[in-house]
């Protein structure tokens, strides 16, 4: 799904951006979310002997060159299902699936990424670590025992809801459930259960009142993988201050997506029609038009957007917080971040916004690792 057709240029190839294919060699750039394993499923059934990876795939947005060409050091693999799908505990196994068998088909190019130190010893070896997590627990089915199997399956980070309410977890594109303040009895259990496991817990797609109840009961640091700032865009699914105000003394971390409606004000007005009254595409909603309407109103190309968002959560919970987490899913993408080769333009922009080397490296890859080994710290499994 290509990108829009636009009149900003293209980055320069200038001091700023050899400096960020420097900085890129000597830390590791970790991007917290991309629903890959998704778009090979609908491809062609997850058939990785007719869909190769190491091709370029001009039709999507992430294949093996374009990773590299990003300098992307480890991938986070969503294992991503609809919530509305049927036996979707089947899904969430087959999405798993499809990512060890990603690994170990591309064995000479992926390395597992299970525990912290996996990701220097992925660039060691010159390969991209791949860390696999499960977007949306509608494949419980009400039951904590799929979250052990996961995790023995080398599962590290779980998204707590997509863009529905499940019985437990409130989501923010969605009405809440009414009956438990966004967080249920076993939705708290689940936390715990993850907690114990060392489990990241991830609130992206979270409501904010329900992120504010996990965050009273968690006793590990959580992540927010793709989400914007909804104080620059007011979509339902960017974060709020008074939630991003909490981070900081959770230990958790927040980081900036690329989703063109979450970006950019003037495309969230546009896509606006297409949507109901909780933010999700409305059934029968016409998606060419949608999507044409998310790529509207652009006065600046995705990568300021993103630096701007980057520079409020700075702002609001301090440089040891804050990561990337593109969300790339196949498409639409705002102008210049078009795939996944584009990430040493937006660390460019950041140079020349004047960030310091050690804020990028923090950014890139450092607090992530940080704060997941204080994830697996807390845990007591």
């Amino acid at each position: 799904m290509p990108s829009p057709t636009s009149d900003f240029p293209r980055r320069p190839r200038d001091a700023a951006y050899q400096h960020a294919l420097d900085l890129m060699a000597a830390h590791p750039m970790i991007d917290a979310h991309n629903d890959w394993p998704w778009v090979i499923r609908n491809a062609n059934g997850s058939d990785l002997t007719t869909y190769d990876l190491a091709q370029s795939h001009p039709e999507t947005d992430t294949d093996i060159p374009r990773l590299r060409a990003g300098k992307v050091a480890t991938q986070v693999l969503a294992a991503y299902l609809p919530t509305t799908i049927p036996h979707p505990a089947t899904v969430t196994s087959e999405q798993i699936d499809l990512i060890l068998r990603m690994e170990e088909k591309y064995g000479d190019t992926f390395h597992p990424v299970r525990v912290p130190d996996d990701v220097a010893k992925a660039r060691v070896l010159g390969k991209i670590g791949t860390f696999a997590a499960v977007e949306g627990t509608v494949g419980l089915e009400g039951s904590l025992a799929p979250l052990r199997l996961w995790h023995k399956l080398g599962v590290r980070l779980v998204t707590l809801c997509h863009n529905e309410t499940l019985p437990w977890i409130d989501s923010a594109t969605d009405a809440p459930d009414g009956k438990h303040g966004g967080l249920s009895d076993f939705g708290s259990a689940m936390i715990a259960e993850m907690n114990r496991l060392g489990l990241i817990v991830d609130l992206a797609h979270v409501a904010p009142h329900a992120m504010h109840k996990v965050l009273d009961v968690a006793t590990s640091p959580l992540f927010i993988t793709h989400t914007c700032a909804a104080a620059i865009c007011p979509h339902p699914r960017n974060t709020p201050d008074d939630v991003l105000k909490r981070l900081p003394a959770n230990g958790g971390i927040v980081m900036a997506t690329f989703v063109p409606g979450f970006l950019n004000p003037a495309a969230y007005a546009a896509l606006r029609p297409h949507l109901d009254q909780w933010g999700k595409t409305r059934p029968g909603a016409d998606f060419r038009a949608a999507r044409e309407a998310c790529l509207a109103g652009w006065n600046q190309d995705g990568i300021a957007y993103v630096c701007d968002h980057l520079a409020h959560f700075r702002e609001i919970v301090g440089e040891d917080h804050i990561g990337i987490g593109s969300d790339f899913y196949g498409g639409p993408n705002p102008p210049g971040l078009e795939d996944a080769s584009t990430f040493p333009d937006l660390i460019a922009e950041l140079v020349r916004r004047g960030w310091s080397d050690t804020a990028i490296a923090k950014l890139m890859g450092g607090n992530f690792v940080r704060v997941w080994r204080d994830v697996i710290a807390k845990s007591t499994a």
